[in-house]
């Protein structure tokens, strides 16, 4: 069964949607808002949040994705 996922969006001043998942670890983040990117908009840049680091079971990882994302 999947873990529940924690997603707040926000819309910037500029009129950007910001996602930030708030409680996952790792490439799940990322797993888990690739649908809602795909069907919203191009992704115009992402940000590194220091959770997305670390593995489900708390180990470091590295990565070239991130958490935050910002869509046009």
């Amino acid at each position: 069964m999947a873990e529940y996922q924690r997603i707040e969006y926000r819309i910037d001043k500029q009129g950007r949607l910001v996602e930030k998942v708030l409680n996952g670890n790792g490439s799940s983040c990322t797993e888990t808002t690739r649908k809602v990117e795909e069907n919203i908009g191009e992704v115009e840049r992402r940000e590194l949040l220091p959770e997305y680091y670390k593995e489900a079971n708390g180990n470091e990882e590295t990565a070239v994705e991130n958490l935050q994302s910002f869509v046009k």
